[in-house]
């Protein structure tokens, strides 16, 4: 029997009614509509969808590296030199033509122009600028790809991270991650496709909030969302069984239970439900396979000293990014790692520095060390924020110091390792690194390239709910940024 009609047949009248929940308008017609991809997820042996990849992918899995709170870009990747001689001048009526500001700086009389206070040297073959802040990533600058010229609508931190996380601005949609792992499935059934981790940070200690909705599945099913690594205690909550209960127990336990749930999906016939019975069973299997992931102590020494001190911290980024290559290697398809205390308002000379500190060595190390292990070819590593910063001051201006404002119009990431060209430099903004000049690339733009690495037409990959077909990158033309892939 066909799949999807299997499943419509078992939709009972007190389901139907139940989903609808205000009688027979819209929301009850599209109820009737299979979601795309069921009779896939049917299928397929590891849970993503058969004709996925859609071409040959160079990278299998993704790490991505999250700088929350919007980094400085002309104090760390996009050199200024012009701004030297124009410290404390206003900010051109030219260049900002009206733009959007905050209402952290909107009530300004005035913008005055702070250009950074570090020094710039280029390195690589690209002849790349970069920070004195960050010279551990002068040591891969052959190996990324540094683009200048991402930018978004979002203006502010929680519109703008639900937006490059999951393509709008309004929560309710699924993360990048969810998606992933919808179409691409499980390379190891024994540890989630999806994995997040929130590193500790140095920076301002005001850090906005961020909130497990940017790994979740929206309205979508839930199996496909993200699974946290805690720091403390159980890496995932109450994955250790409570005293008095062997595995033994717990298997009869969790069949009895899938019994249970299996009768309840013959009755109801809610996909969540069977859900419900995959997550119990995936916890089963990490009962084993997650301490095993987080125990560091078979690492080698000139490992853990490649990561730094830190790494010895449980939480911080260091040991955050040696877990990304272990869960790498053990074929999780996307590990998100969150660092967060980007956002320097005032005090960019004190805060910037220790953020720096943080991710320079332990990116440098996960990069090198992918590569050293022949990962790097098909992992594909991105490192950014949701935006940037201005180049004129918030609050007070010094030679010493200054703070700066969120800024969308442009702003710096980097990405490496599968289907990305290593060594270049992408994208010009203006002397201000106000606005771009050549070759934009919107956050959509962004996400097409990471799936089109991954061997997926970010226009093929949708998912149907309420009778539109939903994904990642949005209804507008965007596409892959061809001159940075291989």
């Amino acid at each position: 029997m066909n799949p999807i009609q299997e499943n419509l047949n078992a939709m009972t009248r007190r389901h139907f009614f139940g989903r609808t929940a205000v009688g027979l308008g819209t929301a009850a017609l599209t109820t009737l509509l299979p979601e795309r991809g069921t009779a896939a997820q049917l299928t397929s042996p590891t849970g993503g969808l058969p004709d996925l990849p859609h071409f040959a992918p160079k990278a299998k899995r993704a790490i991505y590296l999250f700088m929350n709170g919007g980094p400085s870009q002309m104090d760390l990747l996009d050199y200024k030199p012009a701004m030297g001689k124009m410290f404390d001048k206003d900010l051109p009526e030219s260049i900002r033509m009206g733009q959007r500001l905050t209402t952290m700086t909107s009530g300004q009389t005035r913008f005055p122009i702070a250009p950074s206070k570090y020094k710039f040297q280029q390195y690589g073959k690209s002849g790349a600028w970069v920070s004195e802040l960050l010279p551990w990533t002068t040591k891969i600058v052959d190996d990324i790809a540094i683009i200048k010229t991402i930018n978004t609508e979002a203006i502010n931190h929680d519109p703008a991270v639900t937006y490059i996380c999951t393509g709008h601005q309004l929560p309710g949609r699924a993360s990048l991650g969810w998606w992933l792992s919808y179409g691409l499935g499980t390379m190891n059934k024994s540890l989630p496709t999806f994995v997040v981790m929130t590193a500790t940070w140095t920076g301002r200690k005001e850090a906005q909030a961020i909130y497990n909705r940017l790994w979740g599945s929206g309205f979508l099913p839930s199996k496909y969302q993200g699974v946290a690594l805690r720091a403390k205690g159980d890496p995932v909550l109450f994955l250790s069984n409570p005293p008095g209960v062997d595995p033994q127990t717990r298997r009869r336990m969790l069949d009895s239970l899938a019994r249970l749930n299996q009768k309840e999906f013959d009755t109801v016939a809610d996909p969540e439900t069977q859900a419900r019975i995959a997550q119990y069973e995936m916890a089963f299997r990490m009962q084993s396979s997650v301490p095993e992931l987080a125990n560091l102590s078979g690492e080698p020494k000139h490992i853990l000293d490649m990561y730094g001190p830190d790494v010895h911290t449980p939480g911080t980024f260091a040991a955050s990014c040696l877990l990304a290559r272990r869960l790498a290697e053990r074929g999780v398809r996307f590990t998100q790692i969150f660092h967060r205390g980007w956002d320097q308002h005032l005090n960019v000379a004190g805060d910037l520095p220790n953020q720096c500190r943080d991710v320079d060595q332990p990116c440098y190390a996960l990069i090198t060390d992918l590569k050293q292990r022949g990962m790097l070819d098909d992992t594909l590593v991105i490192w950014g924020g949701e935006f940037g910063r201005t180049i004129y001051c918030q609050g007070k201006l010094t030679k010493d110091n200054y703070g700066r404002d969120h800024h969308p119009r442009c702003f710096t990431i980097w990405m490496a390792g599968g289907g990305v060209k290593p060594g270049i430099v992408y994208g010009q903004t203006d002397d201000f690194s106000y606005n771009i000049v050549e070759n934009p690339v919107h956050i959509h733009d962004m996400n097409a390239t990471i799936l089109h690495c991954l061997g997926i037409n970010h226009k093929r990959l949708t998912y149907k709910v309420q009778g539109l077909d939903m994904r990642l990158t949005g209804v507008e033309e965007h596409g892959p940024v061809k001159g940075i892939l291989v």
